[in-house]
């Protein structure tokens, strides 16, 4: 049985996995990955393409099945199938491929989520219609969302990762294709979240993104948690970007030249 003091630590932890797997055939999506993300941070999860950030992000949130190893969030272990349903309460996410329903309007859609969070329905009202001004759609009511633009979806999506209040937000590459405006927007109100004390796990190329927002940074490379650090003890080192490319392969950087460039 597991001891007291090892559960009321694991209660400050918002994000802890142990030798998390992930195999796709003979290839290792992710391999043997430890992490422990604590409560209230803004978490950089970085890496190449290829690095294994999406399916982590899957496991975690209960859309791929680990090959093996343990994950926790909030303090539950979610291989246990019916902690794993109440915590999926408290958590919002963000996924890198966008999943709307076509045929509803962004208010169809928010009231949707909402309903399957099993929220009251005058809270969704509520919160449908914050939402919707504060992410600029208020004045799309009759649009479908099949007729929103990148962005546009980037924010429904985002609305409805919040509408659940989340202690835990999963946010998969949100500033993807998006312009200025939207981006600053959603700066914004996830700085707001976690000031509330949300704990957000963001993955990004954008680095200046990502030095300007997280508290905490983890590297991943060919599915291995490679490094990890404050954002206050990288910048007295230097900037995100030359930490990164120091821990990924550098050398790579400084390899590949085009021949006709050389000239």
């Amino acid at each position: 049985m597991e001891n007291l003091s090892g559960l009321n630590s694991r209660m400050t932890i918002a994000i802890e996995t142990h030798g998390l797997t992930r195999c796709f055939g003979d290839l290792y999506a992710v391999n043997g990955l430890d992490l422990c993300v604590e409560a209230g941070k803004f978490y950089g999860f970085l890496g190449p393409n290829g690095a294994g950030k999406s399916t982590t992000i899957k496991m975690l949130t209960g859309l791929l099945a680990p090959t093996r190893g343990t994950m926790y969030l909030l303090g539950e272990d979610m291989t246990d199938a019916n902690k794993a349903r109440e915590i999926k309460r408290r958590v919002g996410v963000v996924p890198e491929e966008l999943a709307l329903f076509d045929n509803l309007t962004a208010r169809e859609y928010l009231t949707f989520v909402g309903r399957m969070y099993q929220l009251p329905m005058a809270t969704v009202r509520d919160r449908c219609q914050e939402l919707l001004t504060i992410m600029s759609l208020d004045n799309e009511e009759k649009k479908l969302t099949l007729e929103y633009s990148h962005g546009m979806k980037k924010k429904l999506t985002l609305a409805a990762a919040l509408i659940p209040n989340p202690d835990l937000l999963f946010l998969d590459e949100p500033f993807e294709g998006i312009d200025a405006v939207s981006s600053r927007l959603l700066r914004d109100t996830l700085k707001r979240c976690v000031q509330r004390g949300t704990t957000v796990f963001l993955t990004s190329h954008v680095l200046e993104i990502v030095e300007k927002l997280c508290t905490d940074v983890g590297i991943i490379a060919k599915g291995k948690l490679v490094y990890q650090d404050t954002m206050d003890q990288i910048r007295k080192s230097g900037s995100l970007e030359e930490r990164f490319l120091e821990t990924v392969d550098s050398d790579h950087v400084e390899r590949q030249r085009l021949s006709w460039l050389e000239d």
